[in-house]
């Protein structure tokens, strides 16, 4: 599992599956927070992105933090593959937000959004990012059998 403690507003983390080509970036610019899915064999940058998810917006975490009392901003965004590389859920501060699925070619998360009207000869499901609690719940069970 590969982890950033972060302050919202600020954020860079990239993991590469140990199947190739696969790679996940998670990155937070100021205004919100997304999870990326990529395919580093791609030559150019703009083709490598396969999808994109949003996981939070800043403006929400803070107004959340606010009403909590929350002491401290800083937030740990962690990423983990299953075994087989072919999965991969992003988690911040424990708690799943995104899964991405490499061979069903989906992804899914708390916030259902973005979502687009497929588009001819597209292979990556974009018309749903709905959350699945089953599907997380089989992926962290093939972590431990």
């Amino acid at each position: 599992m590969e982890s950033l403690t972060f302050a919202p507003g600020r954020a860079f983390l990239s993991s590469n599956s140990p199947a190739v080509p696969w790679t996940v970036v998670f990155e937070d610019e100021g205004v919100a927070g997304y999870f990326y899915a990529c395919d580093r064999s791609q030559e150019i940058h703009e083709n490598s992105i396969l999808d994109a998810m949003l996981i939070y917006n800043v403006g929400a975490l803070a107004r959340s933090d606010a009403e909590l009392e929350r002491p401290s901003p800083e937030r740990i965004a962690s990423v983990q593959w299953s075994r087989d590389g072919l999965q991969v859920v992003l988690y911040l501060d424990g708690v799943a937000q995104a899964l991405y699925d490499f061979k069903a070619r989906t992804g899914m998360c708390r916030m259902d959004f973005p979502n687009f009207m497929q588009e001819q000869g597209e292979n990556w499901r974009k018309s749903t990012h709905a959350w699945n609690d089953a599907a997380l719940q089989r992926f962290e069970a093939a972590l431990y059998a």
